[in-house]
């Protein structure tokens, strides 16, 4: 009973290292970027509607509005944005954001500010176009 013990001790270890094996992932995230849409809405207000295939969720359109948003800022000759709303919704697999936000060549008030010069370099290093 000793060596049939064993036998089955080694047997465990043996499936469990098989176990432990790492499962390839394959969820890449290929993201289709499908446009912006600019809309000055009035004054420093400006509104971005985007549009695109492949988001893992709501993030990655907030990100894609962002991006547009900051480099519209710096087209515009300002350094700033500052975050109104977006709304995010996805159907048939094409998701698209509408997000709004205002413009300014100083930091204005508020929490959801960006500096416009910043984000644009970090989406370029993201793979996030811009305008």
């Amino acid at each position: 009973m000793g060596q049939r013990a064993a036998s089955l001790a080694l047997a465990a270890v043996a499936l469990a290292g098989c176990q432990t094996a790492e499962t390839p992932r394959v969820d890449v995230f290929r993201p289709a970027y499908a446009g912006v849409e600019t809309r000055l809405l009035e004054g420093d207000l400006v509104n971005f509607i985007v549009a695109m295939r492949g988001a893992r969720d709501d993030k990655d359109v907030t990100d894609y509005a962002e991006c547009a948003a900051a480099q519209y800022a710096l087209i515009r000759g300002f350094g700033f944005a500052r975050h109104v709303r977006t709304t995010v919704q996805e159907e048939g697999g094409l998701w698209s954001g509408d997000a709004v936000y205002t413009v300014s060549p100083d930091l204005p008030r508020g929490l959801r500010t960006i500096d416009a010069e910043v984000v644009v370099d970090n989406c370029l290093a993201q793979g996030i176009p811009t305008v």
